[in-house]
């Protein structure tokens, strides 16, 4: 699963939502705050824990079974995720990580929207502006002077 926003990227890689997330294609049970059960192959898990499952069996709380095509279960109403045995957690959050990483360097290795860096020639030293580059108060005011942005 790609995370979509930044916020989204720091909430999934400072989780255990991570693992959740690598259960995307697989069968699991997720056990419901309202004493519900529903079993179903995971579709998508966001850093919220929003969890869209298909093929659902659906078990309410007097122990009635759905069948269910597609089914969507707020984070706020999580319970308990089962993990299935053959799944190997380390393995599954280290993967995940690695996504959103790719993800986060996508831009540095030369994707993403172009508008965020600008390339600029000062007569002091050449340069490119970002939200991470650094400068001494002295050469900031040199660019501002010279309308460097």
């Amino acid at each position: 699963m790609v995370v979509n926003s930044i916020r989204e990227r720091a909430i999934a890689e400072n989780s255990m939502v991570v693992l959740l997330q690598g259960l995307q294609g697989q069968v699991t049970t997720v056990d419901m705050r309202n004493e519900c059960t529903a079993r179903g192959r995971v579709v998508n898990v966001d850093a919220f824990m929003n969890i869209r499952l298909e093929e659902v069996l659906y078990q309410d709380g007097r122990g009635r079974r759905t069948q269910l095509q597609d089914l969507f279960i707020t984070g706020r109403n999580v319970r308990y995720v089962h993990i299935p045995d053959h799944m190997d957690i380390m393995k599954t959050i280290q993967s995940q990580l690695a996504r959103i990483h790719r993800v986060r360097n996508f831009a540095s290795l030369g994707g993403g929207r172009k508008e965020f860096t600008k390339k600029t020639n000062c007569d002091e030293h050449t340069h490119t502006h970002t939200h991470t580059h650094t400068h001494t108060p002295q050469q900031w005011d040199h660019c501002f002077a010279s309308s460097c942005f």
